[in-house]
């Protein structure tokens, strides 16, 4: 007796799903889109556990929400930037879905990811802010080098400094690997380590290719816990 194998209508799919500490509305901080009105897609999770992290919170828990959702959503807040970041928004695969899907949506979206996991499969369309680990951090290790080479003109090299020793292997990254030549690259201090007086005229006195940034929504908000 033949046995019939019944197939699964789109209806009946489970819909794709991600884990999400939290969805807010707010100003960007950082990067080159400082300023603008933008929607914050908080992934939960990341394999990293850099000494200064202020998103800690973000590293467990959190809830389950279809893409669909999180994309209405997005909607709501009527923002035409948003940003996905983390934890480290790359530790969950359909993390590119929901990227391709913001995209497709008409949004200009950033990603902000560690520099420790595989950037090759991301969208084209999506601004890179990806990390370089210096040695306070903790994790240096991580650093995936390979990630430059995936790359583009519009993305973003961003390396947090919390010394004087950081700022000298970030500088003679910048040097070994051309990095301006990539894209920006970014450095910013860590808040109650560094001075931000002190990285700024160490990068004045090398006369560094890279833009100084401060995160503007602590400036704003005074806000240890991330945003």
């Amino acid at each position: 007796m033949a046995t019939t194998t019944l197939a699964t209508s789109p209806a009946q799919a489970k819909p794709e799903r991600l884990r999400i500490t939290e969805i807010f509305h707010s100003i960007q901080g950082e990067a080159d889109a400082i300023g603008w009105r933008t929607v914050f897609v908080r992934l939960t999770g990341c394999p990293l556990r850099c000494v200064w992290c202020d998103t800690e919170y973000s590293f467990y828990g959190g809830n389950w929400h279809a893409i669909d959702d999180i994309l209405a959503e997005v909607a709501a807040h009527g923002a035409r930037h948003v940003c996905v970041t983390g934890g480290e928004p790359l530790s969950q695969k359909r993390c590119l879905i929901l990227l391709r899907r913001l995209c497709d949506a008409g949004y200009e979206v950033s990603l902000e990811t560690s520099g420790a996991l595989d950037v090759s499969q991301v969208d084209p369309r999506v601004r890179k802010v990806m990390d370089l680990k210096a040695p306070d951090s903790g994790e240096a290790k991580r650093n995936l080098w390979s990630n430059l080479d995936h790359l583009l003109p519009h993305d973003q090299i961003k390396i947090v400094i919390a010394s004087r020793a950081d700022y000298e292997w970030a500088r003679d990254a910048v040097a070994e690997h051309v990095l301006e030549q990539r894209c920006m690259v970014l450095f910013s201090p860590v808040h109650g380590s560094v001075k931000p007086r002190d990285l700024a005229e160490w990068i004045i006195e090398d006369k560094l290719p890279v833009r100084f940034q401060m995160q503007l929504h602590k400036l704003l908000w005074d806000d240890a816990a991330g945003h």
